[in-house]
Formats: C-alpha cells, sequence, structure tokens
C-alpha cells in the first residue's frame, strides 16, 4: 500500500504568500520572472518581495521548512517567529490525539446512536464511511499541520483566499469547547453524588422523586393482572398506571441534576450545585494546558488510557447480566429496515469522534517533527478510535439487555434518548455491582478523565490557532496564560445559560447545530476542495512524500479529490432535504426563534469560508487575474523538481 521513495533531506517545503491590500500583486526574485529566490543551501528560501511600493502586510515569502541534522526541523519562519514547541516524544503525540479524539463520543453518542438506528445496522455505513470520510480527512488534517507547522488559521496560508476555513474551525472549536465541557460538569456532579453509602439514584425515596417512581417492576406481572395493585412505599400504582412509571435513575438525571423545565422559554433558576462543578472543570482545564504541549503531552497518559480500565470491568459485569446476550444481539444484528435512514447519522459520527474540521488535529501535528511519519499515525489513531467505540457499544448494550429483560420490553424502549443516556445506562449497571458506590465513583471519575483529555486538546487547538496570529514579534512572557484564561473565562459565561432549568434546551441547540452534523460535513467538504483543487492533490502528495519519505496510496489523493467531497455534500444536501425540527426526547418541539438560534450557529462558521473570500477579492487590488495568485502558493523550483 505504501510506494517507496528516496527524497532529498534538503528539499524546501513551502513558499507561503499572504495577500496584499493595497497594491497589485507582482511577483519578482530580481529579475528572474519566476517570483522564487533560489534556494539556499540549507533548505531555506530568501524572502520575496513585491514590485511596486505602498504595500502594506505585502507579499511575504516565509522560509521553506528543512530538516535539521537531528531529523527535527528548521522552521525558518522568518525574523520575529518563535521556534515552534514540538512533542517530547512522538507518543506524546500519539497520546494526545488518542485522548482528543477518543472521548464521550465514543462512550456516549456511537452506542445512543446504534440504539436509535437499530442496532448493528448502524455498522455498515459507519465503517464504510471511515474509510471514504474519516481516515482520508484525518491524515489531510494532521499532515497539513506537520507540513505548515502552524494552527488552524495559519495552516491556510497555502491557499490564501481561503484562509476562512482556518477562521470556520475556530468557531466550530470554540463552540464545541463551549458545551462540551457540560457533559464534564454533569459528571463531576455525579463524582461528588457517589460517596455515598446508597446512590442517590439507586431508590425512590428521595425529595426529588415522583410517585411514578418505581425501582423495578416487570410489565410481565401485568399481563393476566390488569387492574393488579403495586405498593412502592407509601405510594399505590396499578397496572394502568404503568405508561407513566418512571425509573428512580431517570428521575435522578431529569428531577434532580437538570430540574428541568417545560421549554427552552422557561430558563428557570440556576443550578449553584453545577456552577460550582462547572468551575471546577474549566480550572482544571486551564492548569492542563496553560504550559503547552510539553505539559499536555504527558497529562494524557492517564487520561487517555485509565478509561479503558474501567470499560473494561464494566463489560465483565454486564455480560453476566441476565438479558445482556440479548442486548449484544440486538447491537451487532442488523435491522435492515432502517439501512435508508441512518446514513446521516453514520457520516456526522465520524466526523464528530474523529474530531474532523475543529482545526485541533491540525494544531497537534504542528508539534510534530518534520519528518514523523503521520501516514502511519493516522490509521494507528483511526484503529484506536473506532475500535474504542465498537468495544464500548457492548458495554452499553449488555446493560441495556439487562434493563429490557428487567422491565419485560424491547430493548429499543429501556432508556430515553440524548445524551442523557450515558447517565442512564452506566449507572444503572454500577448500582447493580457490589460496593456500587466505589464503581460509581470509579465510573464517572472515567467520564471526567475521557471528557478532560478531549477538552484540554480542544482548548489548546483553539488558543494554537489565536496565538500564531501574533508571531514572536508581538512577544509577552506570560502570552500564553493570558489567551488560555481568557478562553476559558469567556467560555464559562457562556455556558452559566446551561446550568439553568432550561439549560439542555440550549445544551441541545449547541449540540445540534453548532459543531457537529452540517457544519463538519461543510468543512471537511471545503478543506478536500481547497487542498486537492486549489493547491493541487499531486503537489500535496509530494509534500508529504518529502516529509515521510515515502508517497502514501494513491487512495488519499483519491479521496481528497473525488470520492470524500461527493461522500460530504451528498449527506449535507441530504439532511438539509430530510431536515426536521429539534426536539427533546422526541416529546419537545423547540419554538421557531430557537431554531433561528441554532441556524445562526451553524451560520456563524459555515458563512465564514465564503465571506472570507468574497472580502479577500474585493480588497485586493490589480486584475482578476493577478489577484488569482493568492489562491495558489508554490513550491520552490528546485524542490518541484528533485521530486
Amino acid at each position: 500500500m505504501m510506494e517507496k521513495q528516496a527524497l532529498p533531506a534538503s528539499s524546501c517545503s513551502l513558499v507561503l504568500l499572504e495577500e496584499t491590500k493595497k497594491s497589485p500583486i507582482t511577483l519578482s526574485n530580481g529579475g528572474g520572472g519566476s517570483g522564487y529566490a533560489p534556494a539556499a543551501a540549507n533548505g531555506s528560501l530568501v524572502p520575496l518581495t513585491v514590485a511596486g511600493t505602498g504595500v502594506a502586510g505585502g507579499v511575504v515569502g516565509t522560509a521553506c521548512v528543512g530538516q535539521d541534522k537531528k531529523g527535527g526541523v528548521v522552521n525558518g519562519a522568518g525574523p520575529g517567529y518563535q521556534e515552534r514547541e514540538t512533542w517530547t516524544r512522538q507518543m506524546d503525540f500519539i497520546m494526545s490525539c488518542v485522548g482528543f479524539a477518543v472521548g464521550l463520543g465514543n462512550v456516549w453518542r456511537f452506542p445512543y446512536l446504534c440504539y436509535k438506528n437499530g442496532g448493528g445496522v448502524f455498522l455498515i455505513p459507519y465503517l464504510l464511511i471511515v474509510f471514504v470520510g474519516g481516515i482520508p480527512i484525518f491524515f489531510l488534517e494532521i499532515s497539513l499541520g506537520q507540513f505548515m507547522k502552524a494552527g488552524s488559521i495559519n495552516v491556510w496560508n497555502i491557499a490564501p483566499l481561503f484562509k476562512g476555513l482556518g477562521y470556520a474551525s475556530m468557531v466550530i472549536v470554540f463552540f464545541c469547547n463551549t458545551y462540551y465541557i457540560m457533559v464534564l460538569a454533569w459528571g463531576f456532579y455525579y463524582l461528588i453524588k457517589s460517596f455515598t453509602a446508597t446512590l442517590p439514584w439507586s431508590s425512590c425515596n428521595n425529595e426529588w422523586n415522583t410517585p411514578s417512581c418505581i425501582e423495578i417492576f416487570h410489565h410481565q406481572d401485568c399481563k393476566n393482572a390488569s387492574f393488579a395493585n403495586i405498593t412502592i412505599g407509601s405510594s399505590n400504582m396499578t397496572c394502568a398506571d404503568l405508561a407513566d412509571a418512571r425509573s428512580p435513575i431517570i428521575e435522578f438525571w431529569e428531577n434532580k441534576v437538570l430540574n428541568i423545565s417545560s421549554g427552552l422559554d422557561e430558563p428557570g433558576k440556576m443550578n449553584w450545585e453545577l456552577i460550582l462543578c462547572l468551575m471546577a472543570v474549566w480550572v482544571l482545564v486551564y492548569f492542563c494546558v496553560w504550559k503547552g504541549v510539553k505539559s499536555t503531552g504527558k497529562i494524557v497518559y492517564f487520561t487517555a488510557t485509565f478509561p479503558y480500565v474501567v470499560l473494561i470491568i464494566l463489560l465483565v459485569r454486564g455480560v453476566t447480566l441476565p438479558g445482556a446476550y440479548d442486548g449484544i444481539m440486538y447491537y451487532i444484528k442488523p435491522n435492515w429496515s432502517k439501512l435508508e435512514e441512518v446514513w446521516i447519522d453514520a457520516g456526522t459520527q465520524i466526523f464528530f469522534s474523529y474530531a474532523i474540521g475543529l482545526g485541533a488535529l491540525t494544531a497537534l501535528g504542528s508539534y510534530n517533527r518534520f519528518n514523523n511519519d503521520c501516514y502511519k499515525d493516522a490509521f494507528i489513531l483511526a484503529l484506536i478510535n473506532s475500535g474504542t467505540s465498537f468495544f464500548a457499544g457492548f458495554v452499553v448494550f449488555s446493560i441495556l439487555g439487562f434493563m429490557a429483560a428487567e422491565q419485560g420490553v424491547d430493548i429499543s424502549q429501556v432508556a430515553e434518548s440524548g445524551p442523557g443516556l450515558a447517565f442512564i445506562a452506566y449507572p444503572k449497571a454500577v448500582s447493580l455491582m457490589p460496593v456500587a458506590p466505589l464503581w460509581a465513583a470509579l465510573f464517572f471519575f472515567m467520564l471526567l478523565l475521557l471528557g478532560l483529555d478531549s477538552q484540554f486538546v480542544g482548548v489548546e487547538g483553539f488558543v494554537t490557532g489565536i496565538l500564531d496570529l501574533f508571531p514572536g514579534k508581538h512577544y509577552h512572557r506570560y502570552k500564553r496564560e493570558i489567551a488560555v484564561a481568557i478562553c476559558c473565562l469567556l467560555c464559562f459565561i457562556i455556558d452559566l445559560s446551561m446550568v439553568t432549568q432550561g439549560g439542555m434546551y440550549v445544551f441541545q441547540l449547541f449540540d445540534y447545530y453548532s459543531a457537529s452534523g452540517m457544519t463538519l460535513l461543510w468543512q471537511a467538504f471545503w478543506e478536500c476542495i481547497v487542498v486537492a483543487w486549489v493547491y493541487g492533490a499531486d503537489r500535496f502528495m509530494d509534500d508529504v512524500a518529502r516529509m515521510i519519505g515515502y508517497r502514501p496510496f494513491p487512495w488519499m489523493k483519491w479521496c481528497w479529490s473525488f470520492i470524500t467531497p461527493c461522500v460530504c455534500i451528498g449527506i449535507f444536501l441530504f439532511h438539509l432535504v430530510n431536515y426536521k425540527p429539534l426536539t427533546y426526547n422526541n416529546v419537545y418541539v423547540y419554538p421557531w426563534w430557537g431554531e433561528v438560534i441554532g441556524w445562526c450557529l451553524a451560520l456563524s462558521s459555515m458563512l465564514c469560508i465564503p465571506v472570507s473570500l468574497l472580502y479577500k477579492l474585493f480588497r485586493a487590488k490589480g486584475t482578476f487575474k493577478e489577484v488569482s495568485v493568492l489562491c495558489n502558493c508554490n513550491v520552490c523550483p528546485s524542490a518541484r523538481s528533485s521530486v
């Protein structure tokens, strides 16, 4: 699958072109006419000059990236730029990517989508889209960051007209950082509540429980006695009341944790306990990120591996429960009647769980050494990511099978939809284990770690993109610490809207519109188009070969050029045609103004690309032919001729 090819170690890699604001774009190297100065002996380039006067910002030819004697990278970013930080060891990068991409989307979203879409049939489009969309774009983002040595904004200097892609990814990852941490706050809340002799969600004898609360109830008990009385504590219920019966786990989630209101238009009061939990996790994120990848790369060794230990323990417990076999068979046995409905969910799940389009993978890749084999890393990380999702599905469905057997209903009816699945199925499992509070504490500690490493890498990606806009000439000793603090504080302020009684409705708006679904598909489509058709797929394959020493399998180029864009735009259009108003638990329908807010969140990132392109075209002077050079960034002739 790999074609070996010897490449010179000192080839310069890329000339970055920045747009001009006040003069026509005419490149000159002093009479040569090609626009490029001769390559220096160490693989760097003499900066380009611009013919004419009055250039503000000018067209700056940034020095090419070349390898040093130790296999590292000579950044050559030009005067005033600091040397870019790199991972202490390559395993730091692998673990950081595992920590970021393997998260709550694997143990919550993937099992939920299988549950929603009829079990095993979901795996068919999921695996197909992994190979035609997930892995190619995952590799594209990592390799682009490694090659350009830049974050999510400056990396698109390869095609400055489309720098809006960088701004779009920054908007998406900011929204993702904002709402994603709420799951951590809920998990932290459950963790604190686990330190009790009796788990508060295991009984109906609490102040937040309703008369409809039933700890254990078998539906088959009512088959021959339609009006049998069932006594629970001081309450009397009949089989006729069964439709209103609720589990104590669901009541703890909705009545105690969320204290959910009747709709988006009733925000209600704030939950001070959740505010403290939210503040605690943001402080934790800040101190994980503020010193950069040197410290982040060490923390993820623990945060990325410990969750697997807990998942294995839960799986062992889950498969020993009665009904677990039926749950697992529901998971792996396809329900062919739903095959036409699952493509949108499968496509969006790939982009969500692989963290594509957020710019964070680009930021992580930018800290790699220039000659790191990112092609191999992409396949390893994709295997770990999808493997974790598949494995977590067995854990969840073994528990759902038990819950269905306990209640005497079909598996599709045992848990409510949405993010609450992680706070319904898993708590049920730990409540059935010996020394339940201990296992509950371990599980929610695991949940916290799963989300934390994703969260602080997401914040790292956002901060990296921001700091790249202010290079070394704007040096401040505590620049990173201040940037991280501002980011965390701003997100925390927005998060206060999600710790109210109507907070879950706000959370779902962010989840459905801002950082998943259509926005990620739109972003991935344009990433492929820009790299494959503006910059050039063959040229980028040459650049990758220059880094890793061999050309990747042509399948990657085919995907970037044709297959992946078609898949992305196909699912995107299908999603638009079949668009349905957002609901909560398939019951509450969002008001029209809530839909408007959601679309504003989505368009705030999607419009960055066309708006930025038009702005640059209208601002640049000269003929369209002269301006069009902005969308093309060439490799220096000496490098191109050597490939």
